[in-house]
């Protein structure tokens, strides 16, 4: 039952920059970091344990050894890991894209859906990000605009701040702005469907994929209705101080921001995934103990039991 410090598989998207390897100490050879996968039991590349006695082990194999209890009575509901928390370091602007529900993804893609969360960890002036349309549009409106080219005139352009946090439902016209450093917690699917893509080329030279057809079939053509910010109030405890990002069926996530010594429990409900975002944490319990650094991602167990976080650090804490 000690705790899992992870190893986070890394992406080299075409639109990546370098802030994860110089400011999250994320170590590649890869010139560009667009994402790390913090917490990943996908297909697409999954979680590694660092350190101890199930070191180099991949997470869904440890889980897989240790029993589907591991994760805690909420993920019961599941039949798969529910849940992936990601880094993602955007240099340009993402492609404009939309992702399926859970019905239209098992059935079309074979996994589920992708509701998602996205916490601005920092931002260059002026950023933007492009969240559901101005007004709503028609079926029509929305196929012409795709084909000449003039989808951006009617989409949500919104300014970004460090701090915003943005309800991304399955279904929500969306893309990450440049210049924007994003935590992701989101469902475990990998299903995306670009809509426009700046005329950009992959590294083959030729367009990158479009999925007009798909995205049509699930895309709202409406207006986004939940604010940018986080989902509750900052409220203080000894220790430190949480925030509610926000909260659904597939994951409950919140900020720490602590100061001093903290305490917290593990039940049997669900697992706890802490992810630094800056500074300096030390996890201590009964079971071990472990340095949470600036950019780490930890796992504990459901039923893990009562640990404690002793210093200055900002985390993302998320459970099922």
């Amino acid at each position: 039952m000690t705790p899992l410090k992870l190893i986070a598989p890394l992406k080299d998207y075409i639109w990546g920059g370098t802030k994860l390897k110089t400011d999250f100490n994320k170590a590649s050879e890869l010139e560009r970091v667009a994402e790390s996968w913090q917490l990943s039991c996908h297909k697409d590349g999954s979680s590694v344990i660092a350190d101890g006695e199930f070191a180099g082990q991949t997470l869904p194999a440890w889980i897989a050894a240790q029993g589907k209890e591991v994760l805690g009575t909420h993920c019961a509901a599941f039949a798969d890991f529910p849940i992936l928390i990601k880094l993602i370091d955007a240099q340009q602007s993402l492609s404009v894209q939309v992702h399926p529900d859970n019905e239209y993804a098992l059935r079309v893609e074979g996994e589920y859906g992708k509701t998602e969360m996205w916490y601005v960890v920092d931002c260059e002036p002026g950023a933007t990000l492009v969240y559901g349309f101005k007004q709503p549009i028609s079926k029509e409106e929305f196929s012409a605009r795709i084909a000449d080219n003039t989808l951006m005139e009617v989409v949500n352009s919104v300014p970004v701040q460090k701090g915003d946090c943005f309800f991304i439902e399955a279904g929500t016209l969306h893309a990450i702005g440049a210049g924007l450093l994003i935590a992701e917690i989101q469902q475990n699917s990998n299903s995306t469907y670009r809509v426009y893509d700046f005329g950009r080329v992959g590294a083959d030279g030729k367009p990158r994929e479009l999925h007009v057809e798909k995205a049509k079939d699930v895309t709202r053509l409406e207006r986004p209705t939940r604010p940018t910010r986080p989902q509750g109030e900052p409220v203080q405890h000894k220790g430190y101080v949480s925030t509610l990002l926000g909260s659904c069926e597939y994951f409950t996530s919140s900020r720490i921001e602590l100061d001093g010594v903290a305490s917290f429990e593990v039940d049997d409900t669900s697992f706890h995934s802490l992810m630094s975002l800056d500074g300096t944490a030390t996890l201590t319990s009964p079971h071990g103990d472990v340095v949470i650094e600036k950019g780490d991602s930890v796992f504990l167990q459901a039923g893990y039991g009562d640990y404690t976080l002793t210093g200055s650090a900002t985390l993302i804490h998320t459970t099922v």
